[in-house]
């Protein structure tokens, strides 16, 4: 187990639900104009925001997205169909609006902020990126630990960080994404790890792989696992052995969210296995998550279903950037419309059933 002062923050008590707020928002449900359930997951979703706002009119409409961009040592192995520098030349893309969550956020009137936690190739200073430099990337977890101790806590930190800064701005929903070559291995090896499954029924095509590629990652990421056999019976050091910056980085802000009471929205395969990272570190930040999409990685499914967690889009999407997040947002704030501006049974004169 890891014994880090700087870490202690993790075991800081986690907000409640408001289940007075919960239990008004679905007596609210109840009187509108429709039968009940027949809005399905629109429904659900308003009552879990309304209980998570502690609000009985939630609103989606200040959304808080943060980029955590790392690279993995890893990519030496050949694990994914892009070169590593394409990580450095996506933070850019970041920062001059042009990549699909930069359109995305901008389409939703959402605050975007891009985290550099180390890429292999130096980005330089870039307008509206956060340079943190812990370092070129994480060391090749097939020859030892993917980060240091104090690599690991400086990223959780900065996750954190970003939730602190999304509760600032007053932030009403956080989506989390990431950008880093070789990550859907690292997030192949932790959800082995955390789930004890093998490496065949996680490891997907990521970027593109064809099927050789997808197994020689399969076959790195069992070297892997057979190197830190003995080390991963505890979430923190899982993640530091086969983790990245960016993995650590959404770990740590889905648990700052949760302490600090801010509804998450989880995008994909690799912040679903940030988020089941979460969790098993601090298992009330449950209570704050809800899942976008269910991605076109396989291994994906097999997460949500350790979470227990129904996506509500299937658009086979697998792009990452909190992406696929982005794109469910609009659903979140029809949810709310509908909830909040609904004719009841009696404001409308309709009969109700008998």
């Amino acid at each position: 187990m890891i014994i880090n002062a700087n870490l202690n923050w993790l075991q800081q008590a986690v907000k409640k639900p408001n289940e007075k707020t919960r239990c008004a928002a679905q007596a609210h449900q109840l009187q509108l104009t429709k039968p009940p359930g027949s809005l399905g997951k629109l429904e659900e979703t308003a009552i879990q925001l309304a209980a998570l706002q502690g609000c009985e009119k939630p609103q989606a409409e200040k959304v808080f997205i943060s980029i955590f961009a790392g690279d993995h040592g890893v990519a030496e192995e050949g694990v994914s169909a892009f070169p590593q520098a394409v990580t450095a030349e996506m933070v850019k893309n970041f920062a001059r609006g042009g990549a699909a969550i930069s359109v995305l956020a901008k389409q939703l009137g959402a605050t975007l902020e891009v985290i550099n936690l180390g890429t292999a190739f130096d980005t330089g200073e870039l307008p509206g990126v956060l340079q943190c430099n812990l370092g070129k990337g994480t060391a090749n977890f097939v020859r030892e630990a993917a980060m240091t101790e104090d690599q690991l806590a400086a990223s959780l930190q900065a996750g954190s960080n970003s939730a602190a800064h999304a509760e600032k701005i007053g932030a009403q929903l956080y989506i989390g994404g990431e950008m880093g070559i070789a990550n859907t291995t690292a997030a192949a090896a932790l959800a082995c790890a955390l789930l004890q499954k093998s490496p065949q029924q996680l490891a997907g095509p990521g970027t593109g792989l064809d099927q050789d590629g997808v197994q020689r990652k399969a076959e790195v990421v069992a070297r892997a696992l057979a190197l830190h056999e003995t080390y991963l019976g505890e979430p923190l050091e899982v993640l530091r052995r086969l983790g990245g910056f960016e993995i650590a980085a959404l770990a740590g802000a889905f648990i700052g969210c949760a302490q600090r009471g801010i509804p998450v929205l989880v995008d994909g395969y690799i912040t679903t296995v940030a988020a089941l990272l979460a969790v098993r570190i601090h298992p009330g930040v449950a209570d704050w998550l809800l899942f976008a999409h269910r991605s076109a990685e396989p291994g994906h499914i097999l997460m949500l279903e350790a979470l227990q967690a129904e996506p509500l889009l299937n658009l086979s999407m697998r792009l990452g950037e909190g992406s696929g997040a982005a794109t469910a947002v609009p659903l979140l704030r029809l949810a709310c419309a509908l909830h909040n501006n609904m004719a009841t049974f009696a404001e409308a004169g309709v009969s109700d059933k008998l």
